[in-house]
């Protein structure tokens, strides 16, 4: 029989900051969860892109890549951030393998918009290697860097996190998606914090504008991951052992913290 799965989105502060993130991932490995890991790495690559001196820019969270942002976006996120990852869960006593959505066929995209340049749009998902990765006790360690046809010829595309961890969930029909951020939650108008959210009123959240910038692809994956995945969950990364204790919470009526999505 096939185990749950629990696919994670780490990015914001549990990237670069001394906390407890990749601890807890290789603890529930440990305990015989199967983790699908998802990062993001905006910040890093941002800091790239102004070493080279390329202006970049950002429209409703996603990033404007042109031919040479493509390049950095590639090398920052599917090689230095995703290494240094796999081997800091090594480091720890886990076992992980790192790879993109370019590998064995993962994440094939189209583009966005003309206006976004390199930016892709998943249109189908091949979760083979990733279940042959888990049957063998490997936790994947995803980069979102898709491939697609762009003007006749196959390419790499830059893929936000936030949707390949969606298109990830919603493929495998995980149990759980967590998103880990450098916020509480998803927030009201008075910067309250909405503690369980329905499929409507996300929906109606980012057509009234109460959601915005870099919420706006987390609420979109959530949509898409709970077409087959039962919860998403949206929660402060920078909280010590967060996902850990997230994960052994079985109620979704939870009121200690983050934001609930759920179908119904």
């Amino acid at each position: 029989m096939q185990k749950k799965i629990i696919v994670v989105k780490i990015g914001g502060s549990t990237l670069g900051n001394h906390d407890t993130t990749l601890e807890d991932l290789v603890e529930l490995q440990k305990q015989g969860k199967s983790l699908v890991v998802v990062h993001g790495g905006a910040k890093v690559t941002s800091e790239w892109l102004a070493r080279l001196s390329i202006p970049t820019s950002f429209v409703n969270g996603l990033r404007v890549t042109d031919a040479e942002t493509l390049k950095v976006v590639a090398a920052a996120l599917g090689g230095l951030i995703n290494k240094e990852l796999v081997v800091a869960i090594q480091a720890l006593g886990g076992k992980a393998v790192g790879l993109s959505g370019c590998d064995g066929n993962l994440l094939w995209a189209s583009v966005k918009s003309p206006e976004m340049g390199y930016v892709g749009e998943i249109v189908a998902v091949d979760s083979t290697l990733l279940k042959l990765l888990l049957k063998v006790g490997y936790m994947p360690v995803v980069a979102p860097i898709s491939f697609g046809s762009v003007e006749g010829r196959v390419m790499l595309l830059n893929v936000n996190g936030d949707t390949a961890a969606g298109e990830i969930a919603a493929a495998l029909a995980a149990e759980k998606l967590i998103f880990l951020t450098d916020v509480d939650g998803i927030h009201d108008g008075s910067k309250q914090v909405f503690h369980k959210l329905n499929l409507a009123e996300v929906k109606h959240m980012v057509a009234s504008g109460v959601a915005s910038g870099g919420m706006i692809p987390k609420i979109e994956a959530s949509l898409r991951a709970l077409t087959t995945t039962k919860v998403v969950r949206i929660i402060d990364g920078s909280v010590g052992h967060a996902l850990r204790d997230d994960v052994a919470r079985q109620s979704r009526q939870t009121k200690s913290g983050g934001t609930t999505i759920v179908s119904e």
